[in-house]
């Protein structure tokens, strides 16, 4: 077997943008790529509409439910329910960097106290069957030494983890928007390089500014894998050349053969009281560096939230794209 195949690739939970529907769109471009959803809380899971939350096609998979969280036992019910609705990991974010975040104890700042992620991680392991993973920053604030990145990553090990997947740039709490948590903290890669030499039996997946497939393939040499996640959604054939390079099967649908399965999705959605302005999203940047690209776009997103259950719409602005790959 090619080693390639044993290397990962991963679209990363984005907050209001994976939707079912996005990753629906990104699992017709790969049948290999592991697919996220955004980070559910537990009270969202426990107390709330868990359709609305938890739905997913069984097309999907598979599907990692990432959490947020720092109870314990919410955290185990959580990941029993997932387990039951057919999800195939079960995800704790540790590197969300957001206010609101902070304030319910979990993301980022659970960075601070190892030993509650620790405990976290062995009750959701402890309730089900299925792969359990950490993601988190290498630090926080002014914690952000190698040193205090290998403690913590040992600490959670130690309960049993090992598979962490590393945003490799520290968390600053205050000071920083999320966004800008994604772009000003420099990157330091040889974090999560130097701990899977020191730990060659952890699984190690890198995360953050990786935008092409000569960076991704450089990655693929140190550690177990790469996740991506804006430039996936600005380009999502991306996630298609990233497939192909790790020496996956090629798929057999072209951009259009996606487009013309995305739609008859879109058909079934739209159906069920969806609109369309919700579902177009996805497939924004799949033209990305094609002539006729912006008037797409532009199509789509003038004319959907306007037509809103109309899928012709989408068929239309497709017109619009010459000379496709």
């Amino acid at each position: 077997m090619n080693a390639a195949i044993d290397r990962r690739l991963a679209v990363a939970p984005m907050l209001d943008w994976t939707d079912r529907h996005c990753r629906y769109f990104h699992r017709l471009i790969s049948d290999r790529v592991l697919l996220y959803t955004e980070m559910v809380t537990c009270p969202a899971i426990l107390r709330g509409d868990r359709d609305k939350y938890l739905g997913f096609s069984p097309e999907e998979n598979p599907v990692a439910l990432q959490l947020g969280g720092s109870d314990p036992a919410d955290l185990a019910a959580c990941a029993r329910i997932a387990e039951d609705l057919g999800y195939a990991e079960i995800n704790l974010n540790v590197g969300c960097p957001s206010d609101r975040v902070q304030k319910g104890r979990f993301g980022a700042c659970l960075m601070k106290e190892p030993e509650l992620v620790a405990e976290c991680f062995a009750a959701m392991q402890n309730a089900v069957t299925i792969p359990v993973t950490i993601k988190s920053r290498i630090g926080v604030d002014d914690d952000d030494a190698y040193e205090s990145f290998v403690s913590f990553i040992t600490t959670v090990q130690a309960a049993g983890c090992d598979t962490f997947i590393i945003h490799a740039r520290k968390a600053l709490l205050q000071g920083l928007s999320p966004k800008q948590n994604r772009t000003v903290p420099p990157l330091k890669y040889h974090y999560a390089h130097d701990l899977k030499a020191a730990h060659p039996e952890l699984t190690v997946v890198v995360n953050g500014g990786i935008d092409t497939v000569a960076v991704a393939q450089s990655h693929w040499q140190q550690v177990d894998g790469v996740m991506v996640g804006r430039a996936f959604w600005n380009d999502p054939w991306l996630i298609r050349e990233m497939h192909e390079a790790l020496g996956f099967a090629p798929m057999q649908r072209d951009r259009d053969a996606v487009l013309t399965a995305y739609v008859a999705y879109c058909q079934a959605m739209l159906q069920q009281g969806l609109s369309l302005h919700w579902l177009i999203r996805p497939i924004l940047g799949l033209f990305h560096g094609l002539p006729g690209n912006k008037k797409w776009k532009s199509h789509l997103v003038t004319e959907g939230p306007r037509r809103k259950d109309d899928v012709s719409v989408i068929a239309e602005a497709r017109e619009w794209v010459k000379h496709v790959s």
